[in-house]
């Protein structure tokens, strides 16, 4: 029985070998095997499964890696780049500002000294802000002070290095002012709020009207005479009232001017050190 079994191997060796020589030299078998990887086809694609699935979650990955990687330096460069566009925003307001305050210069006949802010008072109804200019820079109590586009207020402390500076919106503040257009003089007093002043003691007949510019006159020798201090926004002249009611919105930026002019005009008494000076 044992040798007929190993003549039957040998046979199927022997016939294996000879269908590998046939198919290699005539090809016989390759529709065979053709017919077959269809059939084997569906069992391949499941065994390479697992494979194909752990190869695409890796590349997801690292795909989803590097996008957050790149969308992390793309916000970076992002804010970066809104900072510096920020900050060169500031500077083009500043240079703004310092060029408005040179023009403002040449038109001023009286020594000024250029200064900065440096702090504004919390109190919503004091109006009194920091500058950094003091008694070392000849600085004294009741200088003026100007900004590019009007008289600001006047120097109520001094320090060595800094002053404190009344604006003319502080309620306690009142100054002496004329209309430009006719020499109609009137009181301007501080409201407490920066965007609006009121003149006090106006005759109900006066001829003030919305639009006219009032300046300093001079009078009480505090602030030199012809500088602009606000516009006139609006008139109410009631029937019977001895004295119209008169606003105006104050000429200077009080809410946004930096740099400052401290003005040293003929009639003040002192001057600050001739290095500081600017002509005019």
């Amino acid at each position: 029985m044992s040798q007929f079994q190993g003549q039957r191997t040998l046979a199927i060796c022997l016939l294996a070998v000879a269908a590998m020589w046939v198919d290699n030299h005539y090809s016989v078998l390759q529709p065979v095997r053709y017919i077959a990887g269809y059939a084997l086809y569906p069992a391949q694609q499941v065994a390479l499964l697992p494979s194909t699935v752990a190869t695409w979650m890796d590349e997801s990955a690292s795909s989803r890696r590097e996008l957050l990687d790149e969308n992390r330096q793309l916000s970076a460069r992002n804010l970066v780049l809104e900072l510096k566009a920020q900050r060169l925003a500031a500077l083009e307001s500043e240079n703004s500002e310092l060029r408005e305050l040179l023009s403002a210069s040449e038109q001023v006949n009286d020594r000024v000294l250029v200064t900065s802010l440096i702090a504004v008072d919390p109190d919503p109804y004091s109006q009194q802000v920091l500058i950094n200019k003091g008694g070392e820079d000849g600085v004294f109590i009741g200088q003026p002070v100007l900004d590019a586009h009007g008289l600001l207020g006047q120097v109520v402390e001094v320090l060595p290095h800094s002053s404190r500076v009344m604006m003319i919106a502080d309620s306690n503040h009142v100054v002496p002012v004329q209309v430009n257009r006719n020499g109609v003089r009137a009181i301007a007093a501080g409201t407490g709020e920066l965007d609006r002043l009121e003149l006090i003691y106006v005759p109900n007949t006066a001829d003030i009207q919305v639009g006219d510019l009032l300046v300093s006159s001079g009078l009480g020798g505090r602030y030199p005479r012809g500088y602009p201090v606000a516009v006139v926004e609006s008139v109410d002249h009631e029937a019977g009232q001895m004295f119209a009611t008169v606003s105006a919105r104050p000429s200077a930026s009080l809410d946004r001017s930096r740099t400052l002019m401290l003005l040293f005009n003929q009639g003040a008494g002192q001057v600050p050190p001739p290095e500081l000076w600017q002509d005019n």
